[in-house]
């Protein structure tokens, strides 16, 4: 066997992901929020990129010329504005110190030796204040959870040493308003006894909202019913026993309590009435985000659908050609030329991802839209199943092209605001071997078999099936009880008891 070095030669095709290629992917995924975050970082850092903004001339100016002064030229507005200056004003409405001091008799100057220098240095001249005015500016900053409580403490403690426990129980707080410190902890770390921040934490419990500082669900279901002077023995005994309340074990809690069926379902009903996580109002102390709709669906006229893509979701840019042309002339080296050519291709390579995201997106939304249409028409119990794969293979694309657009993405309908993977739904065979069920329709047809169903007549999850396998869904009960306990149903058991003590306590 020779060892010896050969040349070959050999030809072999390969994809390059090149860092724009790999960004082009990402923009496919993002939502409308990110987008806009993203474009707003090319503007920032490409002189060459600026949106395209589409103003209204006629509705952006205030002033709308009059049959008066179209005549008048641009100086209509300039030759009437002596009338509106600080001196005319002053003159009108007599400044004088005498007419704002009554009771000093010397004060017969004007306020102010010159009104306009000063409206002008504060920017409340003629045009001044409405340029520069923004709502946001003067809004009121939205209330964080920590800030809410901080105020309450620096209210109820005038001790420094327990202001300083309460702010360090304070951090301690989750989401939820629940305490998740640990008592010992603090009170070695800050050298205080523990009876002490057992006193602090005593005191905290008393904020509002009710409930917030409790250390588990019971602890806080019992501080907002002893802030309604609602927590009697009975009560506490069944906030001492949540499980049993959880399981619908009427006749167990009846025991524990010591009250009749009636009495249990007020009871029952007040904690329906509790808040369960006080400090959610709080979260993140920021406005929760609205969700704005990528895509619109209407009626058309001859019985189709009309998909649109959500001008506001569509942030459009452009690219400064001009100053391009303006910049490049002046380069004085390599370098500056390198990053103006890089510049352009950034910016031409943001345009057409912009543009190709938007095509992707219509494509897709207008194919389930055909898929769907029956649910546009009829409803949720004519959605058909639909996975990734058909939408894909119909459109020409790739399954995960499809998958990152319908990631985040909402579509306007008819029948409301839904995600695109809502539409994408498993499929259920039928028992007559015909055209298969949505997994969405299913879980829609067993929730309003349970809601029309009679205390006398509760259905089990077998009884379900009986009646699933007659209208044609060949389903399994553990399918059933799965779709069951995911809509948060309980069981045939627990339902007939609640059913039945409600349904006595009614007589």
């Amino acid at each position: 066997m020779a060892l010896s070095a050969k040349l070959q030669l050999r030809q072999s095709q390969s994809l390059v992901m090149t860092p724009q290629l790999m960004q082009s992917i990402k923009l496919l995924q993002m939502t409308y929020a990110e987008l806009e975050r993203f474009v707003d970082e090319e503007i920032e850092r490409n002189p060459l990129i600026e949106r395209a903004e589409t103003r209204d001339d006629a509705a952006s100016d205030p002033l709308q010329k009059t049959e008066a002064t179209e005549g008048a030229g641009d100086d209509w507005f300039a030759a009437e504005q002596p009338a509106w200056s600080a001196e005319a004003m002053a003159e009108k409405l007599d400044s004088s110190l005498e007419n704002i001091f009554p009771d000093d008799p010397g004060a017969t100057q004007r306020l102010g030796p010159d009104l306009t220098a000063q409206w002008k240095s504060a920017g409340m001249g003629a045009g001044g204040s409405s340029d520069t005015f923004e709502m946001e500016d003067i809004a009121a900053a939205a209330v964080t959870l920590r800030d809410h409580v901080g105020e309450q403490i620096a209210f109820a403690f005038t001790d420094p040493a327990r202001r300083l426990i309460a702010r360090e129980l304070a951090e301690g707080l989750d989401d939820a308003g629940y305490f998740r410190g640990d008592k010992a902890e603090i009170a070695g770390r800050l050298g205080a006894g523990e009876t002490m921040v057992g006193e602090v934490l005593s005191v905290c419990q008393s904020f509002d909202p009710a409930g917030i500082f409790a250390r588990d669900l019971a602890e806080c279901l019992a501080l907002q019913l002893e802030r309604r002077d609602r927590l009697d023995p009975a009560m506490r005994a069944l906030i001492g026993n949540l499980e049993l309340l959880a399981r619908r074990d009427f006749q167990s809690l009846k025991k524990i309590c010591g009250v009749d069926e009636e009495d249990l379902l007020d009871m029952m009903a007040e904690i329906r009435a509790l808040d369960p996580r006080p400090g959610t109002a709080f979260i993140g102390g920021g406005v929760a985000d609205t969700i704005v709709a990528d895509v619109e669906v209407r009626a058309a006229s001859d019985g189709s659908w009309t998909v649109e893509l959500n001008a506001e979701t569509l942030p459009r840019v452009l690219v400064d050609q001009i100053y391009f042309a303006q910049v490049s002339g002046g380069a004085r080296n390599q370098t500056e030329k390198d990053f103006l050519s890089e510049c352009l291709q950034n910016a031409n390579w943001l345009t057409r991802s912009l543009d190709q995201r938007a095509k992707t997106i219509l494509k897709v939304a207008s194919e389930i839209v055909r898929q769907q249409d029956a649910f546009l028409l009829h409803g949720v119990r004519h959605l058909r199943p639909l996975n990734l794969r058909t939408v894909a293979d119909a459109i020409g694309m790739h399954e995960s092209t499809v998958s990152r657009v319908t990631a985040n993405k909402y579509m306007l309908t008819p029948r409301g605001v839904f995600e695109l993977r809502y539409f994408f739904t498993a499929a259920i065979a039928s028992a007559g071997g015909g055209e298969a069920h949505s997994s969405e329709a299913v879980r829609d047809r067993i929730r309003q078999m349970i809601d029309q169903e009679q205390p006398v007549d509760v259905l089990s999850d077998d009884a379900i099936v009986d009646i699933l396998k007659k209208d044609g869904v060949d389903i399994a009960r553990r399918t059933v009880a799965k779709y069951r306990e995911g809509m948060n149903i309980p069981s045939s058991v627990q339902r007939r008891r609640e059913k039945r003590a409600m349904a006595d306590a009614g007589r």
